[in-house]
């Protein structure tokens, strides 16, 4: 049954679009969420919807958000009312939904471990997704209902993503594509590139490596190893991909277990073997140029933003007809998790803005590694 302004939200829809208000922790560095924030605000707003994007303003991917026209803010108090609130992270989504008390929610899980990822209930937030197995799992432990927690794959914007040429037969050049690659995992993945004849580059914040636009860069090489959104850009431009990252790595991805591996977002589920020299051979040696370019084709055709914004907004007009509970009620959730919430962001935030030297400094100090520590559990 509608809610009694489910007609007016829409026919606004049909008039002037939706207003979707996408909430992240944060939007630097350049992480999965941050690319997924930027793509689905700009392919909301060419078809003629509304995005606005609450999270920090720090780094390149806000400015090119902001410079296309759409709202960046730390401050929901600077943004208009929401028809549907598309929440990332529980400190922003939790404060957007007590903050815009007539907006309905949707909530999605990007990570079954991170604190900053664990699950706002509210009522109204009508949908919960995840994007891997293990953070629907997540979701029905943190206590939604195992009806109401849904598999929601990954996408990458095939139209950023330029198909390489055809890969060579053998493979000369990989890269580590990761955010968290440090020396000893890397120690690993070297060993068996070199018994292997291939060159090894790596790209991360983990190794000091940080490149504006590293999605270009990708047709430089044959075989790169990566997980979640990383790992489906790779394929998506015709790069042979091994889930990899952290000190774990899984198989080579292949046309036959690409729709097992994409459920749990090529991550934590699929890469069941610690990194080792050995194993790691196993899987290069089954570097298949002509399977990775079925593979590309089966990104390019299930896994791409266009279809993924299809759902999402099927999904938004669906919540619009729900009923919201009594706006006289209670707010179910405590002002101390707003007021955590709150202090999480502001902190986050502004560690976000600072200039990596300067971060690095300060981590340095005695002390500040446990108390970022403890400020990200408290997010």
């Amino acid at each position: 049954m509608a809610g009694p302004d489910a007609g007016d939200a829409g026919q606004r829809e049909a008039m002037a679009g939706l207003r979707v208000l996408i909430t992240n922790v944060t939007l630097s560095p350049r992480s999965g969420t941050v690319v997924y924030v930027r793509d689905l605000a700009f392919e909301l707003q060419r078809r003629g919807h509304m995005p606005m994007v609450f999270s920090s303003t720090a780094g390149d991917v806000a400015q090119e958000i902001g410079a296309a026209g759409i709202p960046v803010s730390p401050r929901l108090s600077g943004l208009p009312e929401p028809d549907v609130i598309h929440g990332h992270h529980y400190a922003p989504t939790l404060l957007a939904v007590r903050h815009f008390r007539s907006a309905r929610a949707i909530h999605v899980c990007h990570d079954h471990r991170l604190p900053q990822d664990r699950t706002p209930l509210h009522p109204r937030i009508r949908r919960h997704f995840g994007v891997s197995r293990l953070a629907v799992r997540r979701l029905i432990a943190e206590g939604v209902p195992p009806d109401d927690a849904t598999l929601l794959p990954n996408f990458v914007d095939t139209t950023r993503l330029t198909p390489r040429p055809p890969l060579p037969q053998r493979p000369r050049r990989a890269l580590v594509f990761s955010h968290s690659a440090h020396g000893n995992s890397l120690a690993e993945v070297r060993a068996a590139c070199r018994d292997s004849g291939l060159e090894l580059d790596a790209m991360g914040p983990g190794i000091g490596t940080r490149v504006a636009d590293p999605d270009s860069l990708l047709s430089d090489y044959d075989l790169v190893f990566a997980k979640g959104r990383a790992a489906l850009g790779a394929m998506a431009v015709g790069n042979a991909v091994i889930a990899c990252d952290y000190d774990r790595f899984g198989p080579m991805v292949t046309a036959s277990n690409f729709d097992d591996l994409r459920r749990s977002n090529f991550g934590f589920e699929a890469m069941r073997e610690r990194l080792a020299r050995e194993p790691l051979r196993r899987e290069i040696a089954l570097y298949d140029p002509v399977d990775a370019a079925r593979v590309r084709d089966l990104v390019r055709a299930r896994a791409g933003l266009s279809e993924a914004v299809d759902r999402l907004i099927e999904t938004y007009t669906a919540v619009l007809g729900d009923t919201l509970p009594d706006r006289t009620a209670p707010d179910p959730t405590r002002s101390l998790d707003a007021m955590r919430a709150s202090v999480f962001l502001r902190a986050y935030w502004g560690w976000a803005a600072l200039p990596q030297p300067r971060k690095d400094r300060i981590l340095d100090l005695p002390g500040m590694r446990r108390l970022a520590s403890a400020v990200r559990r408290v997010g």
